[in-house]
């Protein structure tokens, strides 16, 4: 029995591991410094779009963003495109592959809200409510990118 407790504990820390295998220390440290991430996401084509800039918030080796359910990285996501790259702090900055979709966490939402409160406080106040409004009514969704 001890050795398959072992097994399964080592089992469990590749796969801890496994979910920021694609962030290298400098990405890591420039995901709890910059206030921007610049998303490419997956054309029809398979061709990564132009990168938008977005507010976004660092949690548990993903990165999260609030975002309108008609904009194209949505868009994509539900059409099952859902490679993403994403480039922290500037375009140019350092960059790493993602997997794109749509978390529905109210928990994780307000998570997300009290982070931006916290790293934007002068402009926060002005999207607050529209945030706050927007995940409850379905004008804004949550996505969830998750480093390969």
């Amino acid at each position: 029995m001890p050795r398959r407790l072992l097994a399964a504990f080592a089992l469990g820390l590749l796969v801890a591991g496994g979910a920021r295998a694609g962030l290298t220390p400098e990405i890591e440290k420039a995901l709890r410094e910059s206030k921007y991430v610049y998303i490419q996401s997956e054309r029809k084509s398979g061709a990564l779009g132009a990168p938008a800039e977005i507010w976004f918030f660092y949690d548990g080796g993903k990165v999260y963003v609030g975002t309108r359910p008609s904009s194209w990285r949505v868009r994509r996501i539900k059409a099952g495109r859902k490679r993403a790259r994403i480039a922290v702090g500037k375009v140019d900055g350092p960059a790493f592959e993602a997997t794109g979709d749509l978390a529905h966490d109210a928990a994780l939402e307000q998570r997300l809200m009290d982070a931006y409160a916290t790293k934007y406080p002068d402009r926060w106040p002005t999207f607050a409510q529209n945030f706050r409004d927007g995940f409850k009514s379905g004008e804004r969704v949550l996505v969830r990118y998750t480093p390969r």
